[in-house]
């Protein structure tokens, strides 16, 4: 998953637009990370 790919889906959470833009930028690292270590596509 692209970074693009999870903003996009992270934006529809409220609390996304309540982290500072650092904490957002890790949430998205993390969750990519965590996407394609799962082997879904």
């Amino acid at each position: 998953m692209s970074p693009r790919e999870a903003i996009r889906i992270l934006m529809l959470s409220p609390v996304y637009f309540r982290l500072s833009l650092s904490q957002r930028w890790q949430l998205v690292r993390e969750y990519c990370c965590n996407f394609n270590r799962s082997g879904v596509r």
